[in-house]
C-alpha cells in the first residue's frame, strides 16, 4: 500500500508550486490518470476500491510536478457535474417540490470529483495526499481562475474532514519529541521564535503551548497555540517573548493571555480549523489552574494599515454623523503626516514621539476598524477570527508591537480580545448576525 510520506507536506513544495505553474502535461500519462480515476469511481467492491484509490496515489506522485496541472484540469474537465441532468433535476423538483426529487437534484449537482476525493482518501496516506494537492492547487488559482469550482470541492471535502470536533489537543514542553520542537519553530507566524534558547523561554512553567492534530495526520501538527501566564492583562507583546525574561511563579497566574495562533498547513487554508478551539484550551486551563479568572489574547491587527490606505467616503458612511467627522478629520491628520496616499507609511514613524492629535487620530481610527468594519468582508483576519469565537473587542493598546513587522501593519498598536467561557456561544451568535460585542472603553472612544 502506498503512504503519502509526511515530508510530502514539508519539504519541496516550493519547486512543485514553481514546477507546476508552467503548465506542461503528458497526455499519455493523463489518460492513464483519467482511466485510473474512472476504475475508481465505477469499482464497487470495497477493499478492490482501496487498492485502486492506492493506485491512484502512485500515479499522481509519479507525475513530474508540472503536470500536476494537468490534475485539476482533468477534474475540472471529465469529473464535474452533467448540466443537462442538473437543469432536468432542477426543473423536476420546481414543478414538484418532494424528497425524491430533492434528493434527485442533490445527486445530480454534486461532482464526481467529490466522490473522487472521498474514494482517494481511503487509502492510507489519502488525506495527507489531498492536503497536499490542494497545496499546489492554491498557488495556480490566481493565473487559473477557470480551476475556482475544483479547488472549492477540496475546500469543502476538507471542511467535513478536519472539523474541530476531530482534533486532538497535545500540550507541548521541553520534553516533546525534537521534530515536533523544530515545527514550532519552523511555523511560528505570528512572533518569530529566534532559536532553541527563545523556545525554551516560551514553554516554561508561566508559559504553554498546545498543539491541535487530526487522527489521519499523525505527527502533523495543524495549529499551535501559545499562552502566557501572567498578572494582569498586557499592553505590550515585548515582555511576553522576552527570552531574558524570568518565569513567574504560579502565585502571579491570574490572566491566561493568548499572543500567538499559528497555521502549519497551508494545504487547509481557508478550512476552519479554530473554531472554539481557544475554549477549549481556555477549559483545559482553568481545570489545571482554578484561580486564573481572565482568558484574553493580545493580538495583532495585521489589515489595519492596508485598510487605512483604502479610499473611503467617510461623509456618506454607516457611521453618526458626529463619528464622521471626527472619522474625516482623523484621516486628515494622517494623510497630513504620510502623504494624500499614505504611501509613507509607516516610514520614520515612532509610536512613542507621535503628537497626541496623531495619536487620537490613529487610535480613533482603530477603534473604527475593529468595532464597525469587523462584521465586513473590508474587517481584519484576526479580529474576524477571534470575534467569531465568541470573544469581546476588549482595548486597543498604543505602543505594544514597535517591530518593524508590527509598525507596517498595524503602526504599532495591538487589541485585546477578551474571551468569557460562559458568554463564547452568545457572542459568537451575535457576531454571525452582524454585531461586533465591544467593552465600555471600546465603545466610549466612538
Amino acid at each position: 500500500m502506498f503512504s503519502l510520506p509526511s515530508s510530502t507536506l514539508r519539504l519541496g513544495i516550493s519547486s512543485l508550486r514553481a514546477r507546476a505553474r508552467r503548465g506542461a502535461t503528458d497526455p499519455r500519462r493523463m489518460q492513464r490518470v483519467a482511466d485510473t480515476c474512472r476504475r475508481l469511481l465505477s469499482e464497487r467492491g470495497e477493499a478492490n476500491s482501496i487498492a485502486i484509490a492506492a493506485h491512484l496515489q502512485r500515479e499522481l506522485l509519479a507525475l513530474p510536478p508540472e503536470q500536476l496541472v494537468g490534475f485539476f484540469e482533468l477534474l475540472e474537465q471529465q469529473f464535474g457535474p452533467d448540466p443537462e441532468e442538473v437543469l432536468q433535476a432542477a426543473q423536476r423538483y420546481a414543478e414538484a417540490p418532494t424528497a425524491e426529487h430533492l434528493i434527485r437534484l442533490t445527486t445530480a449537482a454534486e461532482p464526481p470529483r467529490q466522490e473522487l476525493l472521498r474514494r482517494l482518501n481511503r487509502a492510507p496516506g489519502g488525506t495527507a495526499a489531498i492536503v497536499a494537492l490542494r497545496r499546489v492547487l492554491l498557488t495556480l488559482l490566481p493565473k487559473r481562475p477557470d480551476l475556482a469550482a475544483v479547488e472549492a470541492d477540496f475546500q469543502h471535502l476538507l471542511s467535513s474532514w478536519f472539523n474541530a470536533g476531530f482534533l486532538q489537543m497535545e500540550q507541548m514542553d521541553w520534553r516533546s519529541p525534537a521534530e515536533l520542537l523544530e515545527r514550532i519553530i519552523e511555523h511560528e507566524a505570528v512572533h518569530e521564535i529566534a532559536g532553541w534558547t527563545d523556545l525554551r523561554r516560551r514553554l516554561q512553567p508561566d508559559r504553554r503551548c498546545f498543539a491541535f492534530f487530526h487522527p489521519q495526520l499523525p505527527g502533523e501538527p495543524l495549529i499551535f497555540v501559545e499562552v502566557a501566564l501572567v498578572p494582569d492583562m498586557p499592553g505590550a507583546i515585548g515582555p511576553l517573548i522576552d527570552p531574558a525574561s524570568p518565569p513567574l511563579a504560579p502565585r502571579h497566574f491570574k490572566v491566561a493571555t493568548f499572543y500567538s495562533i499559528s497555521n502549519c498547513q497551508p494545504g487547509l487554508k481557508g478550512v476552519s480549523l479554530g473554531n472554539f478551539l481557544i475554549k477549549r484550551v481556555a477549559e483545559h486551563l482553568h481545570r489545571e489552574l482554578p484561580q486564573l479568572r481572565t482568558f484574553c489574547t493580545l493580538s495583532p491587527i495585521p489589515g489595519f494599515t492596508a485598510w487605512l490606505r483604502q479610499p473611503h467616503d467617510w461623509a456618506s458612511g454607516a457611521a453618526k454623523p458626529r463619528l464622521r467627522e471626527r472619522l474625516q478629520r482623523a484621516d486628515a491628520a494622517l494623510r497630513e503626516r504620510f502623504g494624500a496616499e499614505l504611501t509613507g507609511m509607516p516610514g520614520d514613524f515612532t509610536p512613542d514621539a507621535a503628537p497626541p492629535e496623531l495619536r487620537d487620530a490613529i487610535e480613533l481610527l482603530a477603534h473604527y476598524y475593529l468595532a464597525h468594519e469587523s462584521v465586513t468582508p473590508r474587517g481584519d483576519p484576526v479580529a474576524r477570527f477571534h470575534l467569531g469565537n465568541g470573544a469581546r473587542l476588549e482595548r486597543i493598546n498604543w505602543a505594544a508591537d514597535t517591530g518593524r513587522k508590527g509598525l507596517k501593519q498595524s503602526l504599532g498598536l495591538m487589541v485585546n480580545y477578551l474571551y468569557d467561557l460562559g458568554e463564547v456561544e452568545e457572542r459568537h451568535d451575535r457576531f454571525v448576525h452582524g454585531e461586533v460585542v465591544c467593552s465600555k472603553r471600546i465603545a466610549q472612544r466612538l
